[in-house]
């Protein structure tokens, strides 16, 4: 997909001024922003602070990982977080939580509210709050490793919730609540809340995501059937049960995650892989509050990064109210954790307009909130050298003006409008045949399949547009392993990005592009979409979801490259065989490949997409060391035929937050469609084999 396009500022501890207006209430329960407390009307709200909460270079113990976040209704915050005694998730870890009755300006010292005796390790601390009756509740896991298991991840993991009812001041006995899921049939044995927060519907239903799986001993990762199955109360948490499971597959193996509601009242869940590396998130809807899920899918709306708890917020809007729906979105956009960042959807988090970096260092798990005044908040762990675990865990405020540099705020809005084209009906199909699919992922739960009996063969729609000007074109379509290129055409002229590769990347799913801006005239417009030749899969599907026609004063963030890395879609080994390896920093998503010298029977290819016909710049990453090939040879592939050229891996390229160690291979002409970039062992030390991307 069209990434987002991140300002990299760097971000110190420090205040900003004044950013944020209030914001109306909402209607709805569970999206109502919380009433604001005596201080906080007092105060003016920031543009960005960032205050640290947890360090283990200060605070006694070894780690803290892990965070739960909640603003209650007089604007009192609560953090809780896994205090580790040892770097391991099923070492002994407290819960640990800190207090702000202020907003945020000061913060009470660390309460334990369950520690560890023996050796227990609780976590995954994730609060709900009923905001009608005010109770908090707080949801954690008992985690056990079976005597055989001489790792660090937990085989057992028991639920437990304790209770509060003057604002988080004191809380209830522990409520053991083992056994909710034993009637589901997977074996699961561990059984892990949340983390972070659960949320109120409309209904006045609270509802919590769980994530569970079988124990480690004796499973591989895929015998393991990771899934999710949420619980819910209808009694203000009084009672809670089990909803149905997100249906269960080894291609979608959903772990940690986050729901929200949307604005026509189904829910989303949206959670991370727990197989790891550098993925989409997983996805399921429903259309019941909650009881029941679709079929799972993966989603590109968020762009692949590293496999990590991320963190999901209604904002404004939602069932029942007039405000603008916003939804934002935090994770580390990075194939590695780093380069934490914040993005704000505005068509219900099918896609991300506007994103902003945090924290471009080393960044984990996050989690977000909003104050009564509309100032967001945002707890992520950060810095240290270990690539899995923080040294500290930061909280920090800021306005949705920061977020989006000025582009929208609660007072002036986005003025974002989006005119939507429903692709499963309606097209006319040349030189093949039309089916559609039932499926509640898509916009509007079903999508378009053009089965092509030839290259060239093409579906078109006619789009009528009531006034004229110049409109992005966002579209959603549906990866799949059948799929094939696809281009398009708007009244026979190619936009800024005219071709996609339809394949899925390790399962289907729906992914989205920005095409590009262009001027439209009131009246009627034809949209084709053409089979243009074999996907990298080898397929020529085509499905297709919805077209956005976007006005809007302000570009979305689009980081304008095509990206391959060594363990992606694109790659492949043409010739000998080349090792793994992650020794030496510098590569690009989770390793690099290595082959010796030699006379060039070791080659690997990229086969990288070209959106238009245009210039590119050509670059590689590769991880540098005095052992490395002084002659690397790279073959592009251009639209004047072929170049050479040789790169020294001895000496390291530029470095970026999201990882990779870049060197410019030049600057060429580049058909649409793939092309590719071949590297051989022909060389006098070890060549590197990482990613390459094109850069316009």
């Amino acid at each position: 997909m069209a990434q987002p396009d991140p300002q990299h500022t760097h971000i110190g501890r420090r205040t900003f001024g004044i950013g944020v207006a209030a914001a109306s209430l909402a209607a709805a329960i569970g999206t109502t922003a919380p009433a604001a407390s005596a201080a906080t009307a007092r105060r003016r709200p920031v543009s960005f602070d960032d205050t640290t909460l947890w360090d283990n270079t200060v605070d006694p113990l070894e780690s803290y990982h892990v965070h739960g976040l909640t603003v209650l209704p007089d604007d009192t915050i609560l953090v809780a977080t896994e205090g580790r005694h040892e770097v391991c998730d099923a070492g002994p870890r407290d819960l640990l939580v800190r207090r702000s009755h202020d907003g945020g300006d000061t913060w009470e010292q660390t309460q334990t509210l369950v520690a560890s005796v023996g050796g227990q390790s609780w976590g995954n601390p994730a609060f709900v709050v009923d905001r009608t009756t005010g109770g908090i509740f707080l949801f954690y896991m008992l985690s056990v490793r079976l005597p055989e298991n001489t790792g660090c991840s937990g085989d057992i993991g028991d639920l437990y919730m304790i209770s509060s009812a003057d604002g988080g001041r004191t809380w209830s006995e522990p409520r053991e609540m083992s056994g909710l899921f034993d009637h589901f049939p997977y074996d699961w044995a561990l059984h892990g809340p949340g983390p972070g927060h659960g949320i109120q519907l409309d209904n006045g239903r609270l509802l919590l995501n769980c994530s569970h799986r079988r124990v480690i001993i004796g499973n591989t990762v895929e015998q393991r059937y990771y899934g999710v199955a949420s619980i819910y109360s209808d009694d203000h948490g009084e009672t809670w049960q089990t909803t149905s499971e997100v249906p269960v597959s080894v291609d979608y193996p959903i772990n940690e995650a986050r729901v929200v509601q949307r604005s026509d009242g189904t829910v989303l869940v949206n959670g991370r892989a727990a197989s790891g590396g550098n993925r989409q998130r997983i996805v399921s809807v429903s259309a019941d509050r909650g009881l029941t899920w679709s079929p799972p899918r993966l989603d590109g709306s968020t762009g692949t990064f590293n496999a990590v708890d991320a963190s999901l917020l209604r904002y404004t809007g939602g069932p029942g109210t007039s405000e603008v729906d916003r939804v934002l979105f935090s994770r580390p956009d990075s194939p590695v954790r780093t380069n934490l960042t914040v993005s704000v959807s505005y068509d219900e988090a099918h896609s991300f307009r506007y994103s902003r970096v945090i924290n471009e260092g080393r960044s984990y798990y996050s989690e977000l909130a909003r104050l009564s005044d509309g100032t967001i908040l945002l707890v992520y762990g950060c810095d240290g050298d270990n690539p899995s675990f923080p040294r500290r865990v930061a909280v920090c405020r800021f306005s949705l003006e920061w977020l989006t540099h000025g582009r929208d705020g609660l007072h002036k809005g986005p003025r974002y409008d989006e005119r939507l084209v429903d692709l499963s009906t309606g097209a006319y199909a040349s030189g093949g045949t039309m089916s559609t699919v039932a499926d509640p992922v898509a916009r509007g739960g079903s999508r378009a399949v053009f089965t092509p009996d030839r290259t060239g063969a093409h579906v078109e729609y006619t789009v009528d547009v009531r006034r004229s000007g110049s409109y992005e074109l966002l579209l959603r379509y549906f990866r799949a392993a059948a799929g094939g290129l696809v281009t398009v055409t708007v009244n026979g002229r190619r936009p800024r990005t005219a071709v996609l590769d339809t394949t899925a990347d390790r399962a289907d799913g729906y992914d989205i592009a920005q095409l590009g801006t262009v001027d439209l005239k009131a009246g009627r417009h034809r949209i084709r979409f053409t089979a243009s030749g074999a996907g990298r899969g080898g397929g020529t599907l085509v499905s297709l979801d919805a077209l956005s026609l976007i006005d809007a004063p302000s570009q979305a963030d689009v980081r304008d490259e095509v990206v391959v890395d060594n363990d992606e879609l694109g790659y492949e080994v043409a010739g000998g065989a080349w090792s793994a390896g992650t020794s030496v920093a510098g590569y690009r998503g989770g390793n690099y490949r290595s082959a010796p010298a030699g006379a060039g029977e070791r080659v690997v290819r990229w086969r990288l997409v070209v959106p238009h016909d245009g210039d590119y710049e050509v670059q590689v990453s590769h991880t540098a060391h005095e052992n490395r090939a002084s002659n690397a040879p790279f073959t592009i592939t251009h639209a004047g035929g072929t170049s050479v050229v040789r790169v020294d891996q001895r000496v390291p390229g530029v470095t970026e937050p999201r990882g990779g160690s870049w060197v410019s291979l030049g600057t060429y002409r580049m058909a649409e469609g793939l092309t590719t970039i071949e590297l051989s062992n022909a060389a006098d030390g070890v060549v590197i084999a990482d990613a390459v991307r094109l850069l316009r």
